[in-house]
């Protein structure tokens, strides 16, 4: 398939378009023109790149990938090494962010729904969703987590109640938006990281709140997105996942 052309499907399948995004969506490196073999990841990280290249991938896609609106326009060390790897190997790198986290069956936030049993009801803002869940207490819910992700999350459960019903969530950084959720009426919020202060806003404003990584909450979307690609144009798609406790 050709580079741009796969480009172009992808920006439409993710409605790119819709997202005024503080990083470049699509193909930011080009390289090879023809894509044969695909890696996918979370991170363009150096450890992706050298993966990639042992598995003669010719094209890369990820989540975060470079370029980003308040990232040094200086190209030094570590920035110089990663671009010097992609450029003199030939590879394509292509990255979505916000498009990847919104889109309503492959993004990360969708993947999270799907993986918990949430029953979507709508959004609180464009990339932090609410849900239902069936009767389950805080504590129940934190096992299943566990259970699902391999992963025991951060749970804050300081004068909350027992039983949870109605979440939010946002994958990532999505921490910041406690308060909305709450103002929003949900007894529960998840997401990827957390903060200092989200201790003392979970405890004084009584809601549960869950920590599972960053990494844990975005690896779903660009795995789907491979997925998806490799079920519709037959391409030759591979996920790897970097590990990263963050």
């Amino acid at each position: 398939m050709n580079n741009f052309f796969l480009e172009s499907i992808l920006n439409k399948k993710l409605l790119s378009h819709q997202y005024n995004d503080i990083v470049p969506n699509g193909l930011q490196i080009q390289g090879s023109k023809i894509v044969k073999k695909i890696i996918t990841g979370v991170t363009a990280c150096q450890k992706l790149l050298d993966e990639s290249l042992s598995r003669n991938a010719d094209t890369i896609i990820v989540h975060h990938g470079y370029f980003w609106k308040n990232e040094s326009r200086y190209i030094h060390n570590m920035q110089r090494k990663r671009l010097k790897t992609i450029l003199s190997n030939n590879i394509n790198l292509y990255s979505w962010h916000l498009p990847l986290d919104i889109h309503p069956q492959l993004g990360n936030n969708a993947q999270i729904a799907k993986k918990l049993n949430i029953n979507i009801q709508g959004t609180i803002l464009p990339h932090v969703f609410w849900g239902v869940l069936e009767k389950v207490t805080a504590f129940e819910f934190a096992k299943k987590i566990e259970k699902i992700y391999k992963k025991s999350p951060i749970h804050l459960h300081e004068n909350t109640s027992r039983y949870i019903h109605r979440i939010a969530w946002c994958s990532g950084k999505g921490q910041g938006f406690i308060k909305q959720a709450y103002n929003f009426g949900v007894d529960t919020f998840l997401t990827g990281e957390i903060s200092e202060e989200t201790i003392h806003i979970s405890r004084e404003l009584g809601i549960n709140f869950f920590a599972l990584g960053h990494h844990e909450t975005e690896k779903d979307g660009i795995r789907s997105l491979g997925e998806w690609l490799n079920k519709k144009y037959n391409l030759d798609v591979t996920f790897v996942d970097i590990y990263n406790p963050a």
